[in-house]
């Protein structure tokens, strides 16, 4: 296959993935789902990341945010995916994986890279790829997620040191969670602590 055809290919699949989006998503959480897209691309471009399965993953991070708990809980059963009692008890921490479950069957997406960068954009992993750190950075820090000093410091860190990146994304986050009192997932602090080791090698450029 051409570059060329490649292109259009993923044209008319991001049109499709769209068109489901706009049935299945608030219009609220589309412009978040496009700010996350196009900073997955960009960050890909900044660490030398392919774009391409960025974009992709970007796009389809979100498919099944809105799906209610019951439904999490079933696909993730048929799926045999991995659920803890903190996922039992608070399903919607299942829409990630699930959303990679969505790709793989809605719009054939079977490249294990994107489908684990989806997987691993709420709570992360140890390890994790770079596309997965792109995307899960992207999506705390796209900038529909607002703008102050932290989050602004933040994004240009991103284009520079992306484990350094993740680990204070991570940080973030765990601070958000802890003053509003909200469960946090192990994963976030397995997924910090890895980010925070490999920031630490002298060995990252």
């Amino acid at each position: 296959m051409s570059i060329f055809e490649h292109d259009l290919n993923w044209a008319a699949m991001r049109d499709c993935v769209l068109d489901w989006l706009a049935n299945n998503v608030s219009s609220h959480r589309l412009q978040h789902i496009l700010g996350v897209e196009q900073m997955s691309i960009h960050l890909a471009r900044c660490h030398q990341i392919d774009a391409d399965k960025a974009a992709k993953a970007g796009l389809m991070h979100d498919l099944a945010k809105f799906f209610p708990p019951d439904k999490l809980l079933a696909i993730a059963q048929t799926e045999e995916l991995s659920i803890d009692p903190v996922c039992a008890n608070h399903p919607h921490l299942l829409h990630a994986d699930v959303s990679a479950v969505i790709a793989r069957k809605e719009f054939d997406i079977k490249d294990p890279e994107i489908l684990e960068a989806i997987s691993n954009h709420t709570l992360g992993s140890s390890p994790m790829s770079k596309l997965s750190c792109v995307v899960f950075i992207a999506d705390a820090l796209e900038p529909n997620r607002g703008d102050n000093p932290e989050l602004n410091s933040l994004r240009l860190l991103a284009e520079k040191n992306l484990y350094k990146t993740l680990q204070q994304t991570c940080d973030y986050s765990l601070r958000y969670l802890i003053d509003r009192k909200k469960i946090i997932h192990p994963r976030t602090i397995l997924t910090r602590n890895w980010a925070l080791t490999m920031s630490k090698k002298k060995s990252y450029k």
